[in-house]
């Protein structure tokens, strides 16, 4: 008698029509990343202009200043988490599409206050302030964006999910590279008066051009299938007679009781595991970010090299993020996230320190662009399979709240303070390599993290 061997389904055929939502999905969310990146990377690499303009008047010093400047930097990760739990949570009960809408909104207001805010030498300390609003305002609209974007992005992909969440990823790289690529022709193409009295506007009054191309964009897309199928399930769950029962039962249907089972109350709670094992996986493709980001003004105040050099690194840096992103998920969806992932974080582990002392001991503009795009290989190889794991990780009833929680927790923990720390490292111990000890103890985190979400959570 022969055995017939059952072999495994085939998977469903994808439609045109499927092919064609997913990549104009890819478009809508991206559009908004990028920007949001944008205007981060902008900040970050004119931190040494910022600080000149807005935080150092009545005495302040430059080394002052510049603490200042990334402070303020700082200061806006907090409310993240805040603009997370309220936009993630509307993203999980209204739906994706009109939370995005909101989010990249709020994005070009802060955007706006940057293009026309006065200097101190105008205003005074009011300036600087000014600067903590739009700052507050992009960093709440931001705790929004990645859970909301990431849903979906993947919620829109009828297959590769690694691969079409990937593009979040690369579409930060294009941030950097742009971003970069601004400071570059500023720095080298403009005199150091244009620059300070007009120059450093010019990449937020680009920013500010793109913002309603991205709302037009979103306003014309439909709801994510997920989403969809979860809102039909929830209006069978409301319609059924049991339903009805329990509401007329006494004191079984109060609102306290229902904020108890809304997607806030589950992520926070109930989920408490989950969204704190992200955050901790969030750490190095965090880290990676802001670390180039922070070379900028690490080459110009303490390596004595042009300003120029470092913006020529970034754009290398992020032409490596954004080209390569899409070949790392195409490799995730094979392999699984999380080994690509574990294999980026060991890379980050052992490969910092050296690059660093390098850096330092030979201080020249190849050695630094060279650092800057092994630094982009680590972060396309770490932070490009990230959508896709995380996605993994929460169910789709409490999936963007999840995300956006994990994700900002994770952001502002590891990444909004690091310029901050970085600067105040090198301060304080006087050494140039402090820098990578940051970056390689973050990068363990992530990697026992990555550990734990294998073991517990199952996600390959």
């Amino acid at each position: 008698m022969s055995t017939a061997t059952a072999s495994p389904p085939a998977s469903p055929e994808v439609s045109h029509e499927q092919r064609v939502t997913a990549r104009r999905a890819v478009v809508a969310s991206s559009i908004g990343n990028a920007l949001e990146w944008f205007d981060i990377i902008v900040y970050s690499s004119l931190a040494v202009v910022i600080s000149t303009l807005f935080f150092e008047h009545d005495g302040v010093d430059r080394v002052t200043g510049t603490l200042l400047t990334f402070g303020t930097f700082a200061v806006s990760y907090l409310i993240r988490p805040l603009g997370a739990l309220v936009l993630g949570s509307y993203a999980d009960r209204h739906g994706r599409r009109p939370a995005l809408t909101i989010t990249i909104a709020l994005m070009m207001l802060g955007t706006l206050i940057m293009v026309v805010a006065p200097t101190s030498a105008v205003i005074g300390p009011a300036a600087a302030l000014l600067i903590l609003l739009a700052r507050l305002v992009q960093g709440f609209s931001a705790g929004g964006e990645f859970g909301t974007a990431t849903a979906f992005l993947i919620e829109n992909a009828p297959d590769r999910r690694a691969f079409y969440g990937s593009w979040q990823v690369a579409t930060q790289g294009l941030a950097i590279l742009l971003a970069s690529g601004f400071g570059f022709v500023l720095t080298t193409l403009l005199s150091h008066d244009a620059l300070y009295s007009w120059g450093w506007r010019v990449p937020y009054v680009f920013g500010l051009l793109i913002g309603p191309v991205g709302l037009f964009i979103r306003l014309r897309m439909d709801e994510t299938p997920d989403f969809e199928a979860l809102q039909d399930e929830r209006e069978r769950a409301a319609s059924s007679p049991t339903a009805s029962e329990r509401a007329a039962a006494p004191g079984t249907a109060t609102p306290r009781a229902s904020l108890w089972r809304g997607p806030l109350a589950q992520t926070i709670v109930h989920s408490a595991g989950r969204w704190l094992t992200a955050s901790g996986v969030v750490g190095l493709a965090s880290m990676s970010v802001y670390t180039i980001l922070f070379m900028p003004t690490f080459s110009i105040q303490n390596l004595d090299l042009p300003s120029w050099a470092a913006y020529l690194g970034g754009v290398v840096a992020g032409l490596v993020t954004l080209v390569g992103s899409p070949f790392v998920g195409h490799l995730a969806d094979r392999v699984g996230p999380g080994k690509v992932m574990l294999a980026a974080a060991v890379l980050g582990v052992v490969a910092v320190y050296p690059l660093f002392l390098w850096l330092v001991a030979v201080p020249t503009v190849a050695t630094l662009t060279a650092v800057q795009a092994v630094l982009g290989v680590v972060m396309a190889l770490y932070f490009g399979p990230l959508p896709a794991l995380l996605t993994e990780m929460f169910p789709t009833e409490i999936r963007t709240t999840g995300m956006s929680v994990a994700y900002n927790l994770g952001v502002t923990v590891f990444g909004g303070f690091a310029p901050l720390a970085l600067a105040w490292l090198v301060s304080a111990t006087g050494s140039l390599t402090a820098p990578s000890i940051y970056y390689a103890a973050v990068a363990l985190l992530s990697l026992v993290s990555l550990v734990v979400a294998r073991k517990r959570y199952a996600v390959r």
